[in-house]
C-alpha cells in the first residue's frame, strides 16, 4: 500500500509540478507581453524624482515625476490617483517595471491626432519652446513642429505672448513612422479671418463706428484691421490738426476707434476715419476768426509760397509770402520765420466754405512807410549812406529797412543828371529832402538839389507864355539849338522855328555865345524848361509892321513896311543906348 501510495504520489507530484510550470509560464508570458503597450495604474506613493504605481503585476512600477506635467510646471499628481502609462520594461535591473507617463500620452494623442488629420479637424497645442526655423507644439503629448512662417498671418517678432498658452492649429502633414507633426497657427486664422471678413463685409455700412487695431503704416497713411478686413485711415483724416506722418499720432498695435467714410461692396475698399468722431474745429469759423483781429499761433509748415500757422488744434491759416514782410522781398518764408515758432498775426480772411483763413504777418507791425511819413513830412531833411547807384538815380539809406531814391534830374540844379551822379559813391553819406512818400507804391522820393533854392526860381516867375526873351546859345544840333536865358534857365528852339522863311531854318546859322531874341511858347516849370520860337517873333513883328505902317490903299510894298518898321525899332535901340 505504501509503494502504491508512493507510486501514485509520484505521477501527482509531477503533475502537480507541470500544472504549476504552466502557470508560472502563463503568468510570466502575460506580464512579458505588456512591454510596449499602454496600461492602467494607480498612484501608490511619491518620492522625489518619481511616482511609485501599481498596475497589476508582479513587480510596482515607477514613473518619473517630471512627466506628469508640460515643461516648466510643476507635477499634477498624488497618491490615489489613477493614470494611463505606457509599459516600457517589465524589468529592470533592480526588478522595477519601467514606466512613462509621457509616452503613454504620446500614444494617445497620436491616436486622437490621426483622427483628427483624418477628418481635417484642428487641434489644440501648447507652444512651448524654439528651435531652428520655428517652434515646437505639445498637442497634448505629442510634440509638433511649427514653421515660423506659419505662426501668424503677419510676420511676429515676439512670440513670447503667445508661449504657453492652448491655440487652436491646423494640422499640415504627418508621419507617425518618423515621428514627425507639422502644424499652422496661420491657417486657422486665416480661416476665422475670412469667416469674420465675410460676416463683417455684410453688415458694413458707411458712418457707423469701428473699433480696430492699428496694423501697418505707411507715409500716407495707416492700415487699420477691423476683424477680417483691413481699412485705409488716411493721415489727412486722422486728426483736424495738421499731420506730417501718421507715425505721430499712431503706432502699430494700438488699438483705434474710427468711423467708416468710404465702402466701395465691389472692390471692398474702406476708407476711414478718426477725426470724423471729434467736433468740427471749423464750424462757426467766421465768428472766431473776424477778418482784421489779431492772434497767437504756432508756425506747422513752410512752403515756397508762404507759411501755415495753427491757430488751434485742426485749424491753420496760410500767411502768403507777400504778407510776411514790408521790406523783405523776394526772400524764401523760411528766412523770415521757423517751424514751431509762435508768431503773431493778423486775420485777413475767412472762408468757410472752402476752410481757409488769410493771416498776415506784416499787418501786426506798422506799416514803415507811414511810419516814416510821420517821423519824417514832406520837406523835412534826412541824413543817411548811399546804399546802391544805379543808371538813373541812387539810394539812401533811411532805416534799416528803407531806402528812398534820389533822381539824377534831383541832383543838381545847374548840371545835368549824367554829369552830377559822377559825383557821388557807394557808401557816401549826403543830406537829401524828402519830396514825397508814396505808402501805396512804397516809394520814398528825395532830392539834394531841393536844398538849395533854385536860382532859376526869379526868372520862371517873371517870364510868360508869350513874352520876347534874350537867349544866349549854349549848343548847336542838328534838329535845333540849346540856349540860356539868363544863365540860369534853359531852352530849345526847334529847327522849324528857326526861321520864318524856310531857307534859313538851319541851325548852323547859329554859333555858341550869339546872342537872340525869341519868344515863349511854353513854360515847363516842372522840368525848368522853356519852349521857344524865332520864327514866331519874326511873324509877330511882321503883323505888327503892317498894322503900323501899311495899308490896303497905301501901294508900298512889303519891303519898304518892313524897312520902316527895321529903322524905327533901330532908332528907338539907339535912344534907349543914350
Amino acid at each position: 500500500m505504501a509503494a502504491t501510495a508512493s507510486a501514485t504520489a509520484a505521477p501527482g507530484r509531477d503533475a502537480g509540478g507541470e500544472d504549476f510550470a504552466a502557470m508560472l509560464d502563463q503568468t510570466l508570458g502575460r506580464d512579458a507581453g505588456f512591454e510596449g503597450s499602454v496600461i492602467t495604474g494607480h498612484v501608490l506613493r511619491l518620492t522625489d524624482e518619481f511616482a511609485i504605481v501599481d498596475v497589476g503585476l508582479k513587480s510596482e512600477g515607477r514613473v518619473p515625476l517630471k512627466e506628469f506635467a508640460p515643461p516648466g510646471m510643476a507635477p499634477e499628481v498624488k497618491p490615489g490617483d489613477t493614470v494611463e502609462l505606457f509599459v516600457e520594461r517589465y524589468e529592470d535591473r533592480d526588478g522595477a517595471i519601467v514606466l512613462s507617463r509621457e509616452k503613454a500620452r504620446r500614444e494617445e494623442s497620436w491616436t486622437n491626432i490621426e483622427k483628427a488629420f483624418a477628418a481635417n479637424q484642428r487641434v489644440t497645442g501648447t507652444i512651448y519652446g524654439r528651435v531652428k526655423g520655428g517652434f515646437t507644439v505639445d498637442l497634448g503629448g505629442a510634440v509638433a513642429f511649427l514653421p515660423g512662417s506659419q505662426v501668424d498671418i503677419r510676420p511676429v517678432r515676439d512670440v513670447t505672448p503667445l508661449m504657453g498658452t492652448p491655440q487652436p492649429f491646423q494640422i499640415l502633414k504627418m508621419d507617425r513612422a518618423r515621428g514627425n507633426i507639422v502644424v499652422s497657427r496661420r491657417a486657422v486664422l486665416e480661416e476665422t479671418r475670412a469667416e469674420q471678413r465675410t460676416e463683417l463685409i455684410q453688415g458694413l455700412k458707411e458712418g457707423m463706428i469701428i473699433d480696430g487695431v492699428v496694423k501697418n503704416i505707411t507715409d500716407y497713411g495707416a492700415f487699420v484691421d477691423l476683424g477680417g478686413v483691413d481699412g485705409l485711415l488716411h493721415v489727412t483724416d486722422i486728426a483736424w490738426r495738421r499731420i506730417n506722418h501718421p507715425a505721430e499720432a499712431l503706432q502699430i498695435g494700438q488699438p483705434v476707434r474710427v468711423q467708416v467714410i468710404r465702402f466701395n461692396p465691389e472692390t471692398q475698399r474702406i476708407s476711414l476715419g478718426m477725426k470724423q468722431l471729434e467736433a468740427d474745429p471749423w464750424e462757426g469759423i467766421a465768428a472766431k476768426y473776424p477778418p482784421g483781429t489779431k492772434f497767437t499761433g504756432r508756425v506747422t509748415n513752410i512752403t515756397d509760397y508762404g507759411a501755415f500757422v495753427e491757430l488751434e488744434p485742426g485749424v491753420e491759416g496760410l500767411v502768403h509770402v507777400s504778407e510776411m514782410s514790408w521790406t523783405k522781398k523776394n526772400v524764401h518764408p523760411g528766412k523770415i520765420v521757423a517751424t514751431s515758432q509762435e508768431v503773431e498775426v493778423m486775420v485777413l480772411d475767412v472762408d468757410a466754405g472752402k476752410r481757409r483763413i488769410s493771416l498776415g504777418l506784416k499787418q501786426v507791425q506798422g506799416n514803415p512807410w507811414e511810419v516814416f511819413l510821420d517821423q519824417h513830412p514832406i520837406g523835412s531833411t534826412i541824413e543817411g549812406e548811399i546804399r546802391n547807384i544805379t543808371e538813373f538815380g541812387f539810394f539812401i539809406g533811411l532805416t534799416a529797412d528803407l531806402d528812398g531814391m534820389v533822381h539824377m534830374s534831383d541832383i543838381s540844379w545847374d548840371e545835368p543828371g549824367e554829369v552830377a551822379i559822377t559825383k557821388y559813391n557807394k557808401g557816401d553819406i549826403v543830406r537829401a529832402k524828402v519830396l514825397d512818400v508814396d505808402v501805396e507804391k512804397e516809394r520814398i522820393s528825395l532830392g539834394i538839389k531841393q536844398l538849395q533854392v533854385d536860382p532859376a526860381a526869379d526868372v520862371l516867375d517873371r517870364i510868360h507864355k508869350g513874352d520876347i526873351v534874350t537867349c544866349v546859345v549854349t549848343a548847336v544840333q542838328s534838329n535845333g539849338i540849346e540856349v540860356k536865358v539868363d544863365d540860369v534857365l534853359g531852352g530849345f528852339i526847334r529847327r522849324a522855328e528857326l526861321a520864318r522863311d524856310k531857307a534859313d531854318q538851319r541851325a548852323e546859322r547859329f554859333a555858341v555865345g550869339e546872342k537872340l531874341d525869341a519868344k515863349v511858347t511854353a513854360v515847363d516849370r516842372a522840368a525848368r524848361k522853356l519852349s521857344l520860337t524865332i520864327k514866331g517873333k519874326e511873324v509877330d513883328e511882321e503883323k505888327q509892321a503892317m498894322a503900323d505902317f501899311g495899308s490896303s490903299d497905301s501901294g508900298a510894298s512889303l519891303g519898304d513896311i518892313l524897312g520902316a518898321a527895321i529903322r524905327r525899332r533901330n532908332q528907338q535901340a539907339q535912344q534907349e543906348t543914350e
